[in-house]
Parts: C-alpha cells; structure tokens; sequence
C-alpha cells in the first residue's frame, strides 16, 4: 500500500504530510543548485547538504518513541517506519552524489573509502542504514521473526554513532552542527534509559536537559582540544556567551526543556489511569 494510507487502504492526512515533507530538503537543495548558490563547489555542497539531512532524519526517527511517550499521542509511530527509510534514502543520495563528484570513477571511489577513515566510517554506516532500510517491511518482520529483527534494528544507535563520528570528522574545522545533533542524541538515548527505569517524571526531564547541555559542550570543547589545539576552558567559557552566537550546548539545553512543557500537555491530553489494587502493569 502507498506510505500515505494506513493498514485499512485509507488515506491518512498525517502520514501524508510528513510523506510530502521528506522530500523538501531535497527539493530545497537542488533548487539551491539551480540558483547556482551552491558555489563555487555544487555539488561538494550538495554532498555535504544531503549528509546533514541524513543525521537530521536519523535523530527525527529515533524521537518518534519518546515524543510518543512524552505527549502521549501513539499515533507518532505510524510515520516511524517512514521517517527511517526516507533517512535511508538521503543516505544513498549522499553516497549517489559523492561518486558523481568523483567523477564517476567507481574504483578511485572504493579505493578513497580503504584509505580514508572518515569515509570507512561513513560507508559502514550506510550499508548498516541499507540493511535496515530493506527489512523493515512487514513481510522482512515475519520472516526474520520479531526477535531478530529487533535486535538487527537496534543496530540504529550504533549506526547514528557512527554517522555522527562521519559528521565529524568530514567537517574538520566547524563542527557547530555535528555538535548539536550529538546533544540531541544524547538527549533522546538518555529518555530512553530514563523511561527504562521508570524515571518519567517532569523533574528527570529538567535533569536530563541540564546532563546534556553540560555533556554537549564537554564534547565540543574536547573535540577542538583534540583537533586544533584551542583550550578547551575557551570553548567552555564560550558556551555561556550569547554575546555572538548560541552555542550548541545552549540549544541542546532548550530543547531538551522544551519537554518539561510536552509531558504536561500529554498528562492533560491523556492521564495516567490508576492501576486497580492486585494488578500490576506489563508495560
């Protein structure tokens, strides 16, 4: 059935728009491209554009669990499937793009990847997406059976590590974003251990914000110590100045508040009905 119906063949708006909504990045870019604003290196730019959309889709995916706990609206997880695939995609588009900047030649493209770790890393990873992007169809679930396809699609965090450290290392010198989808990934594993051990209230949450904004700019100031030599007490003093930008750490922080707010709307859209004396959850 098309993505934008649901199990029954009939339309559903949400899943429809954000169906329509994974193709604007790239639609975006290659507008920008036509504009010739990807100068003076197009299609180096667009490489890197469509591998930042990559990690940007990975990190929406894996949100959709949480923010369907947070706000309690189970409907999230209709367009989970889709939002991981629609990452899947811009992933090949990324690899598509950078063979045509080489030239077409696929053995300097194989030979780059052997010697050039940030490139290793990169295709491990999107072999890794691809793997997950193939048997995430109903009919790949019945056939692996539910447990190991669990466990093979768990290997998403690991592959979004390894996107990450890709993002890192291909961007050499400003690092702002991968910084920031660092933090945010931080955020939504540490959601996760948190509901796992039933830690769900608005106080874990504000913790948590406060845990990664400091994590985030612990990780941006070692990784220009390591790199660039710059004093890591530098970046951390600029994590606390708005004066010319905010820092990553910063944004991180809000948006990971942002969720203090959500629960609340979700305790008020769905309340938690008391469990009856003798009975115990299975959640």
């Amino acid at each position: 059935m098309p993505p934008w119906t649901d199990r029954k063949g009939q339309l559903a708006p949400f899943k429809l728009v954000v169906f329509v909504a994974l193709f604007l990045p790239a639609i975006w870019v290659a507008w920008q491209g036509w504009q010739g604003d990807l100068a003076p290196k197009p299609v180096n730019e667009a490489i890197h554009q469509i591998g930042s959309w990559t990690v940007r889709l990975l990190l929406v995916s894996l949100a959709v669990t949480p923010l369907r706990s947070i706000v309690r609206w189970p409907r999230l997880v209709d367009v989970r499937r889709m939002l991981g695939v629609g990452a899947v995609a811009y992933a090949v588009l990324h690899f598509f793009l950078y063979i045509a900047d080489q030239g077409w030649d696929l053995w300097r493209v194989a030979s780059e990847i052997v010697l050039r770790f940030y490139l290793t890393i990169g295709f491990v990873a999107l072999l890794g997406l691809v793997a997950l992007g193939v048997t995430s169809t109903d009919g790949m679930v019945r056939r692996l059976g539910a447990l190991r396809w669990n466990r093979l699609h768990r290997t998403v965090y690991l592959l979004t590590v390894l996107s990450l450290v890709h993002s890192f290392l291909q961007a050499k010198v400003d690092v702002t974003e991968p910084v920031l989808m660092t933090g945010l990934f931080l955020v939504l594993m540490g959601h996760r251990a948190l509901h796992k051990r039933g830690y769900r209230g608005l106080l874990p949450l504000a913790g948590l914000a406060i845990a990664c904004g400091v994590l985030t700019a612990l990780v941006e100031a070692g990784w220009y110590a390591a790199r660039t030599g710059v004093d890591a007490s530098r970046v951390l003093a600029a994590n606390l100045s708005i004066d010319i930008a905010i820092r990553p750490s910063l944004w991180v922080l809000m948006i990971a508040l942002a969720l203090v707010p959500l629960r609340l709307i979700g305790e008020k859209r769905a309340p938690v009905r008391a469990q009856p004396v003798g009975r115990t959850s299975r959640a």
